[in-house]
């Protein structure tokens, strides 16, 4: 169903709401912000504390920016980046678990070998 004619709200609506961050200056600007505020009151750099902080209400609302495939994209990924570099370079337990959802992998590697002879009853060994 049409709006009604004078709705005012209904004309050159695409739908959605409008985005946080009209520029990529804009974004870069708010995430240098929180990165050194955290920085300057020695507070943990976090996924979801850069989300809060950029005005979001959920994490999936930062993934958007991030699945759009522009300068925002590029922004977004950079910022994730730092935060799991953050995690990284402070190598807690809990970092270490944020570094795993972040797609890292606590695994150790170990090669087994073993020499196997096979013995045929009735038939001479070749060793």
């Amino acid at each position: 169903m049409a709006a009604p004619k004078g709705n005012n709200f209904a004309l050159g609506n695409t739908g959605g709401r409008p985005p946080h961050f009209e520029t990529p200056e804009e974004l870069i600007t708010a995430c240098t912000k929180y990165f050194q505020d955290c920085i300057d009151e020695k507070e943990k750099i976090t996924v979801t504390g850069l989300t809060l902080d950029l005005g979001f209400s959920h994490r999936s609302s930062l993934d958007d920016y991030e699945q759009k495939g522009n300068e925002f994209s590029y922004i977004i990924k950079r910022a994730k980046l730092t935060v799991e570099n953050s995690y990284e370079c402070n190598g807690q337990t809990i970092d270490i678990f944020a570094l795993k959802n972040m797609g890292w992998k606590d695994q150790t590697q170990q090669e087994v070998t073993s020499k196997m002879e096979i013995i045929i009853p009735g038939e001479e060994n070749e060793t």
